[in-house]
């Protein structure tokens, strides 16, 4: 009884730490693509880097700062982080977005991918110096605050915007849009009610009335005035429902899925991974994978935003070259060749890091953002249906099996998951085709969105 209380306590913990999550990250995400919708790519990168390392950060806290005590990180976790997050919701609002012309935003988030990449360089430096030194209280405590240093070092860009506020442009007077011409230096406001635009939204406004006569409605199209209510087209906003019933979101929602299940599968099994590979210890292993996979977050982020405003090239053929890597590796893993342990754990945490971050900015653009939290959190569920039954049930399988055939309580060797790399390679190759049918797909709606090398702005953003 007392065993099936601790479980069911467990899987409460659980339920509530994960839920907790998706509302986190589905607030920051939302929020910050809102605000920052001509960087979508940038402000992705940074935000899933941020989240890559964040376990790296834990980290160190708690084997510096916390001497490795469960109880002591648990009580962290439940007042110190808590206390943070209240304190920052305070400053987050939605916020107009920039124009196109606004300079200091890029300059900006240059500042703030400097600050996260000197971050996780240090954290993987400092992970691997406290696994082959023993440090003492005092430079444990010093190498936390340079932690916190870089983690509070992007509050500068508020803190300068405060002091030296950027002077908004003056607009030069507007002429035929305001005013009609009548002679040289004189003009009359124009009647609203006249002008096409003013027209069109007040018998829109009537079209949407139930009691409006078909007659009426149809005299109304016939003048132009009205247009027939129609399904959005890629690039517009789209509800949920109308997004499920769309080729496009199911063949983005199988790539990543094909993509991020396979990384997490490494990911989650990388322990054991190391082991079977002959490891006594894996931290360092562990913290190669962590930091490649935040340098293909950012990194993916940076150059897909590069790449679409220059070239109106789909973010999607990054999750191709991402796909083709995974393929291409899972062969020399499951053969296990000398020294492509390493080696192979960097290349796919990298390809891992740009599936899950090229998604987010992909989906804002096919579907919109005034929906876009549900459709994000829908495309999101590729990743622990990946896990489950690539993680749970093949990884699983295949490593109880072999380790019964071994007869021991831990496998050894490379056919511990020989059959799921090679499997793994193969979903990797699917998701190769599928993502280059998405590529071909889309490319006419990205000529459309960054045509003259600049994001063309919805005026509905879904605020």
């Amino acid at each position: 009884m007392l065993s099936f209380l601790l479980l069911l306590q467990l899987w409460l913990a659980l339920v509530i730490a994960t839920n907790s999550n998706a509302w986190f990250g589905t607030a920051v995400v939302v929020t910050n693509m809102r605000n920052f919708p001509l960087s979508r790519g940038t402000v992705s990168g940074i935000l899933k880097g941020c989240a890559g390392i964040s376990a790296a950060v834990y980290t160190v806290v708690y084997s510096l700062v916390l001497k490795g005590s469960a109880s002591n990180l648990l009580l962290f976790l439940t007042l110190v982080i808590p206390i943070l997050c209240l304190a920052m919701m305070y400053f987050i609002r939605p916020c107009t977005p920039a124009s196109g012309e606004d300079s200091s935003e890029h300059v900006h988030f240059l500042f703030t991918q400097a600050a996260v990449i000197l971050l996780a360089i240090y954290l993987l430096i400092t992970a691997i110096i406290g696994t082959v030194v023993s440090l003492s209280d005092a430079v444990s405590y010093i190498l936390v605050a340079i932690v916190v240093i870089f983690l509070i070092s992007p509050l500068a860009i508020p803190v300068k915007m405060t002091i030296f506020p950027s002077r908004p442009k003056k607009n030069p007077p507007s002429d035929s849009s305001d005013h009609l011409m009548l002679g040289e230096g004189e003009t009359t406001p124009t009647d609203p009610l006249l002008t096409p635009s003013s027209s069109a939204t007040s018998l829109g406004s009537f079209y949407e009335n139930d009691d409006a006569s078909d007659v009426e409605i149809l005299l109304a199209m016939g003048e132009g005035a009205v247009k027939k209510k129609r399904r959005p087209k890629r690039g517009e906003d789209f509800k949920i429902h109308e997004a499920l019933i769309k080729a496009d979101f199911w063949l983005l929602w199988v790539v990543y899925f094909l993509g991020v299940g396979s990384g997490v599968t490494i990911l989650n099994n990388l322990a054991q991974i190391g082991a079977a590979f002959g490891l006594e210890d894996t931290t360092i292993l562990l913290a190669l994978f962590g930091f490649c996979n935040f340098v293909g977050r950012i990194g993916s982020g940076a150059v897909s935003e590069h790449f679409v405003r220059s070239r109106a090239i789909p973010r999607t053929l990054l999750m191709t070259c991402a796909h083709i890597i995974m393929a291409i590796t899972f062969i020399p893993f499951a053969l296990a060749l000398d020294g492509i342990l390493y080696t192979a754990t960097a290349l796919l945490g990298i390809s891992y890091g740009i599936l899950y971050a090229v998604m987010v900015p992909t989906a804002s653009e096919l579907f919109g953002l005034r929906h876009f939290g549900l459709i994000y959190n829908v495309l999101l569920l590729g990743n622990p249906v990946g896990a489950l039954l690539f993680s749970g049930i093949l990884a699983g399988y295949v490593y109880d099996a072999e380790t019964a055939r071994q007869g021991s309580s831990t496998c050894l060797g490379p056919d511990c998951f020989k059959i799921t790399f090679l499997a793994l390679a193969g979903f990797c190759g699917l998701g190769t085709v599928v993502s280059i049918i998405l590529t071909v797909r889309i490319r006419p709606v990205y000529q459309m969105l960054y045509s003259g090398g600049s994001y063309h702005l919805p005026q509905n953003l879904g605020h």
